[in-house]
């Protein structure tokens, strides 16, 4: 099986997902892409966008990132791409719904300071998006854009995006 990786992903980061393509005799070819992070040469209309985290996430959704990621996903809407967002997350977020009761440790990081002599207690990012919020964000670019949403842990990264892609790598 052969399957393309866009150039844009830093060599180096992914030793996991190639470890797994290696093993298992998986061809990985780079170049750019229209869309997402990995797609099939024979077959485009499939296109994964990996996320190291729920935290790139939000920084894609909710920060100057915004209008890159939203370009994206109009490319991919209006190319006819099926686009999935595969987040690398961990073990306590495997569904859309896990997200909702995420609890984002930036909202929740409390520094000490002194003020005019005195500690005072500071939140340091009493704005950073929550749980509830993110999952909105993704309802509504799921419904807008036509996307889906999948999460796993980074080790199984390398075995979800040939899942997704359709690959058989066992028969």
């Amino acid at each position: 099986m052969i399957i393309l990786e866009d150039t844009r992903q830093q060599i180096g980061k992914h030793k996991l997902k190639h470890e797994y393509f290696e093993q298992h005799g998986i061809v990985v070819k780079r170049t750019k892409l229209w869309v997402g992070d990995y797609t099939l040469p024979t077959d485009q209309s499939v296109c994964i966008d990996t996320k190291f985290s729920l935290q790139e996430l939000i920084s894609d959704i909710c920060s100057k990132h915004h209008e890159t990621f939203k370009r994206e996903l109009l490319r991919a809407k209006e190319s006819g791409i099926k686009l999935i967002i595969l987040v690398e997350h961990g073990e306590d977020i495997k569904t859309m719904e896990d997200v909702y009761f995420y609890q984002n440790p930036r909202k929740h990081e409390i520094r000490w300071r002194t003020v005019n002599g005195k500690r005072v207690k500071d939140v340091i990012s009493a704005k950073a998006v929550d749980g509830n919020q993110l999952y909105k964000s993704l309802c509504t670019i799921r419904d807008r854009y036509n996307v889906d949403f999948v999460f796993c842990r980074k080790e199984e990264t390398g075995q979800k995006i040939i899942e997704i892609l359709g690959g058989n790598i066992y028969g």
